[in-house]
């Protein structure tokens, strides 16, 4: 079982379903903490490839560039970002996995050195375009604040923020790192039995209406701006100030203009251009992935259903652990 290429093909098609954004898990789960989410789906289904492969490496990475080419054929106008968190817990997780045990801390440090990658990764985006003005301006909102609550002591905003934040996705990482140890032993333990879906039972891809990433990057960009120009006019007092809320304004939409006209194309190209050279050489293996798309939306569909008699966590668990388990033993008509 270790080494078994039909397991590892169809983990590889669970995660391109995960990343291409076509419903898969997240169909089920309507929430805010979609990065979170995914990112646990990303790393569960990296750790099940590194147990089932013999070779870890090799199966990861090609796993990652047939998740990869399609994504971009699925998702073109992803941005480059996430081509990078991607690959980032693919190739970190297939490192870990070559030199240790899959056992141990192992998971633990994959889930949280991950998550963690994603909230900097965040982070630094928002200091690059709006540079050190949006913490000023965070902090001009909390020393207002704390003043009308007649807080003795003035204490750093974005440091408790920043803290929060950081360490919210630190214990969510190592909880995501043990409970793919638990989801593994589930899953590994399960009875091996070929788990089949009649073709007449397959629903037709739904294409539902998204709005365009461009344009919420542009009604984000046009909030927190908004929330510091107001900050430094209102409550900056002489050392800030309109002029520099417009100095701010500017100074970001230029960053946002560089970023989205000439540098992301130009490294989201030289990606592309890499994964189209790999398209030919893993195309059947791209094909037999994409056509158990509709199996797996609808495999998942009915784990959610098959465990409603169940509630709160021991419902995700063992929905989570069926989903896997039917798509991984799931059979064609054509098998």
């Amino acid at each position: 079982m270790k080494n078994n290429k039909s397991v590892i093909d169809k983990l590889t098609a669970l995660w391109a379903l995960n990343e291409s954004g076509l419903g898969g898990f997240l169909h089920v789960f309507k929430t805010p903490f979609t990065g979170i989410i995914v990112g646990g789906i990303a790393i569960l289904l990296i750790s099940l490839i590194a147990y089932y492969a013999e070779n870890k490496w090799k199966a990861i990475f090609k796993a990652l560039l047939i998740v990869l080419i399609i994504k971009m054929a699925v998702s073109p106008y992803s941005p480059f970002g996430a081509y990078v968190a991607v690959s980032f817990q693919a190739l970190f997780g297939a490192l870990l996995f070559t030199k240790f045990s899959w056992k141990g801390v192992t998971l633990i440090v994959l889930g949280m050195v991950t998550f963690l990658e994603s909230a900097l990764q965040k982070i630094l985006i928002l200091t690059i375009v709006y540079g050190t003005e949006l913490w000023d301006a965070i902090n001009i909102y909390g020393a207002y604040v704390q003043r009308k609550m007649d807080f003795v002591s003035e204490t750093s905003t974005v440091s408790i923020l920043v803290t929060t934040y950081l360490l919210v996705y630190g214990i969510c990482g190592i909880l995501a790192g043990l409970f793919i140890r638990s989801m593994i032993k589930i899953i590994s333990n399960k009875e091996q039995v070929d788990f089949y879906l009649e073709p007449d039972n397959i629903e037709p891809e739904k294409n539902t209406p998204k709005a365009s990433f461009k344009f919420k990057v542009i009604w984000i960009w046009f909030l927190t701006v908004t929330s510091i120009v107001l900050a430094f006019t209102f409550f900056g007092g002489d050392l800030f100030g309109w002029k520099m809320g417009v100095y701010i304004m500017l100074r970001s939409f230029l960053i946002l203009l560089l970023w989205y006209l000439i540098i992301g194309p130009f490294l989201l190209k030289v990606v592309q251009k890499y994964l189209s050279n790999k398209k030919s050489q893993y195309k059947d293996d791209i094909t037999n992935a994409m056509d158990l798309f509709p199996y797996f939306r609808q495999i998942i569909s009915y784990s959610w259903k098959e465990t409603k008699h169940l509630k709160g966590y021991s419902r995700f668990k063992h929905f989570m652990a069926n989903s896997i388990s039917n798509c991984i033993h799931f059979k064609t008509p054509s098998e």
